[in-house]
């Protein structure tokens, strides 16, 4: 290609995309499925506010800390002793304690069994030390949460979007189109425009959930019970998801792609698209079932296929890892997307005009 040829090559590219991307928003099916994906992740958010259940019960040993307690919003629970307010704790019958500390700039302490409520410290205030009795090493929740939040958004936006290529291409085959597309664009330019048309639209809807996710936890007024701790390593996480998930998805889109184009009709795509499925679905569950921190997680951190949510997970879980990893990481999912793009490129290049039943790998390959 000549470098008169390049820009008209890009402007194909372009145009190729917005049709895609015209072709999906028009579709009914795409849009009740983002609409549906919204009203979950509000539904997640508020619904646990309207089933909570009420103000943390906080043991006291004297009114002036009872008044700071209920100042906070919490049930002030009456006590004889430091020990008896420990004891509560430890078996449950109270979320926390205020106990009276001489050491303590404002004369009190707030104890804990595993985590406290950060309204509570802060209402008692700031400068309260906090003692955990039985410190854990991650908030449960966070463990559950966070694969689950990576892995299922990068599953879902993966599976829906990589299918809706597969789909489109196959489409284009049955009804002969694609013999029209090829005479006036070049086939792969004609790949490149469907994967930038799906993934301008999968990062444009990861955008969206996120900032409703991140409006709803202010508005529910949860992002203040998020750990201080946790939120480097929460927004850090995230900042890493972008180039992962960007990485991720066109590592899987060129797959997607010969995915359809070896087959001629809609009926026959299940057989081709099974071992893509599995190729995002795996390396989720894999992620969700071992989301301790440990070596099983670290080494899913470096594979390909599972580091846009591996990665992430490890980052909350583990409160952070050092910036060299997840460089190398990128790196390695990177080089394994140009790997998997470049060869898909020639298969889509080599499948796309066979008509009259499912074309092999083999037959792809050889473009004969």
């Amino acid at each position: 290609m000549t470098g008169a040829d390049r820009p008209a090559a890009r402007g194909l590219v372009w145009v190729v995309a917005r049709r895609e991307m015209a072709v999906k928003l028009r579709d009914r099916a795409f849009v009740v499925s983002g609409v549906v994906m919204l009203v979950l992740i509000a539904a997640a958010l508020v619904v646990p506010v309207l089933l909570a259940g009420g103000p943390d019960r906080v043991a006291v040993l004297d009114a002036s800390s009872a008044a700071a307690v209920e100042a906070a919003g919490a049930e002030a629970v009456t006590v004889g002793t430091a020990d008896d307010a420990t004891a509560a704790v430890r078996s449950g019958d109270v979320d926390a304690a205020v106990l009276p500390d001489d050491a303590s700039p404002t004369g009190l302490r707030v104890v804990g069994l595993e985590s406290v409520s950060s309204s509570l410290v802060l209402g008692t205030s700031q400068a309260s030390p906090v003692e955990l009795l039985e410190p854990a090493d991650a908030d449960p929740l966070v463990t559950v949460f966070a694969p689950l939040a990576f892995g299922v958004l990068f599953m879902t936006t993966s599976l829906l979007f990589g299918l809706s290529i597969a789909q489109s291409v196959v489409e284009e085959k049955q009804t002969r189109v694609v013999e029209i597309l090829v005479a006036a664009v070049p086939v792969r330019t004609l790949l490149a425009g469907k994967v930038l048309g799906a993934g301008a639209l999968a990062i444009a809807q990861t955008a969206v959930l996120a900032t409703v996710a991140l409006g709803g936890l202010a508005l529910t007024g949860r992002a203040d019970a998020l750990p201080a701790d946790l939120l480097p390593a929460l927004s850090a996480a995230v900042g890493w998801y972008v180039p992962f998930f960007v990485a991720g998805f066109l590592l899987l889109a060129g797959l997607w792609a010969v995915a359809g184009a070896l087959v001629s009709r809609i009926e026959d795509l299940g057989s081709t698209t099974t071992p893509v499925q599995l190729l995002v679905m795996l390396p989720f569950f894999a992620t969700v079932f071992v989301d301790a921190p440990g070596p099983a997680l670290t080494a899913l951190s470096f594979v390909p296929f599972s580091a846009p949510v591996a990665m992430p997970v490890r980052m909350v879980v583990e409160g952070g890892v050092p910036v060299w990893q997840p460089l190398v990481a990128l790196a390695l999912l990177a080089g394994c997307a140009v790997v998997v793009v470049l060869a898909a490129a020639r298969l889509y290049e080599g499948s796309l005009l066979r008509t009259g039943g499912t074309t092999s790998l083999g037959q792809a390959w050889r473009r004969r």
